[in-house]
């Protein structure tokens, strides 16, 4: 049994040998996925990401609380 071959050796292809493009690494696919995000923005495709949305919550209910607990 060779295990070079079943391993991933000479005899095996990878994806971008099969359809000939060339895999992007992380810096390409980060780049890219801010060009996209500033496309969106400019469209006024923006959404406020979920962590604001929470502490914003936040924020007024402990205000709420805090005017509940001090004026009562």
């Amino acid at each position: 049994m060779n295990t070079s071959e079943s391993a991933g050796g000479p005899g095996r292809q990878t994806s971008s040998d099969r359809d000939g493009t060339e895999k992007l690494n992380w810096i390409d696919r980060r780049r890219e996925k801010i060009r996209a995000e500033i496309e969106r923005n400019r469209r006024g495709d923006y959404t406020v990401p979920t962590w604001v949305l929470a502490v914003a919550l936040a924020l007024i209910v402990g205000a709420w609380l805090g005017l509940i607990l001090f004026l009562g």
